[in-house]
């Protein structure tokens, strides 16, 4: 598969898209791309944002940074995803997106982007979906730090992962990817580091999931998921938008 198509499926997920929009999307990923290093910022709060950033390869994260060094990360990305589709309206960033890993990533300009919501129905209604899951998830990421325990937060950030990654086709049985520290796991859930450490050896003992290597193995998705009281209905993968088909 192909970085490009990383993309595309993730839009899918949303709407049936035609060749054309395939073509259009793939072109659009090579005009500019960069490759960055693990832990380096794509961009900074503060800097005036020229592009749209769409993840090719590896993990990144938006977080925002108190005056004293304390941060809180928002949300991570994984290929296909788009980082901040509306930057455009900004005169200068609000948050920063830093990487998690090396980092392959298609910089796509306002002309550009305009050109695609304009030339493509499909590719506009997806975006829309985009958006509101991204959204969606915000909210959902709130709920956590603000009403679940370690337990559930832990174990939702774990099912919310593997589902993402099924949907652009990165997993394996019942493994995934999962290159976060407990330091960034602590950071995306409002705990400190050894909280993390004691929940995760507890799913671990609850034989939920295997942890080691930069790989996560959900050993029973059931009842992780009910451990977390997850419910994907916020991630909109169930193709709801496919009567937007590639004959609009």
């Amino acid at each position: 598969m192909t970085q490009a198509n990383f993309l595309t499926l993730h839009l899918s997920a949303f709407v049936r898209l035609s060749a054309d929009d395939r073509e259009m999307l793939a072109k659009a990923l090579t005009k500019r791309v960069r490759v960055l290093p693990p832990r380096h910022d794509i961009i900074s709060e503060g800097d005036r944002p020229r592009f749209v950033n769409v993840i090719l390869d590896g993990w990144a994260q938006r977080y925002k940074q108190l005056a004293d060094g304390r941060r809180q990360i928002l949300s991570f990305f994984v290929a296909g995803d788009l980082c901040d589709t509306n930057v455009f309206i900004l005169r200068k960033m609000d948050h920063s997106l830093s990487t998690v890993t090396q980092v392959k990533l298609a910089e796509i300009s306002q002309f550009e982007f305009q050109e695609i919501m304009e030339n493509s129905p499909r590719i506009s209604q997806a975006l829309w979906w985009s958006e509101l899951v991204t959204v969606a998830t915000q909210r959902e990421w709130t709920t956590n730090i603000g009403q679940r325990t370690a337990y559930e937060r832990i174990a939702h950030l774990f099912c919310e992962i593997f589902m993402r990654l099924r949907t652009i086709g990165q997993t394996d049985a019942n493994g995934c990817e999962f290159p976060m520290t407990q330091a960034e796991i602590a950071e995306a859930t409002g705990l400190t580091q050894v909280h993390v450490n004691r929940t995760i050896q507890d799913l671990r003992r609850n034989q939920l999931i295997e942890l080691r290597g930069r790989r996560l193995q959900v050993l029973d998705l059931g009842r992780l998921e009910k451990a977390a009281m997850f419910n994907p209905n916020y991630l909109h993968l169930g193709h709801e938008g496919s009567f937007i088909d590639a004959n609009y």
